[in-house]
């Protein structure tokens, strides 16, 4: 077996010089949206599930949704349902063989981030 000194070398000089393309940041978005609204759907269905049970449960369910932390959790589930939409369509878009091309990609991951903030901002605004 060779006789390798792991210990002295040192780190591979792409962590250093590395820098997150947006492409890659809007990938993981889309990954965190993802769960974030799957967590937002367990909340509104422990509020319905409490409805269905008691009142007392649905008096603590309705507290916690309508409370600021309530008011927070939804209006980020809203800018994560939009992003997520939009990026899952961008998706569609590029399963057709279209748009990618690094300016292409670029200009479609803003739009996704812009246009879920300016939709969750109408969405709040008319409902």
């Amino acid at each position: 077996m060779a006789d390798v000194n792991r210990g002295n070398r040192p780190l591979s000089p792409h962590l250093s010089i590395y820098r997150p393309q947006l492409t890659s940041i809007t990938s993981i978005l889309t990954r965190i949206t993802g769960n974030a609204l799957i967590v937002a759907a367990l909340l509104i269905v422990w509020w319905f599930v409490a409805a269905s049970v008691s009142a007392e449960a649905f008096a603590t369910a309705d507290a916690v949704l309508t409370g600021w932390f309530g008011d927070l959790v939804l209006f980020l589930s809203v800018l994560a349902l939009w992003y997520h939409s939009l990026a899952g369509l961008r998706h569609l878009y590029w399963d057709t063989g279209r748009g990618m091309d690094i300016e292409t990609a670029e200009k479609l991951g803003w739009a996704c981030i812009g246009g879920s903030v300016v939709l969750t901002v109408l969405t709040v605004l008319v409902v």
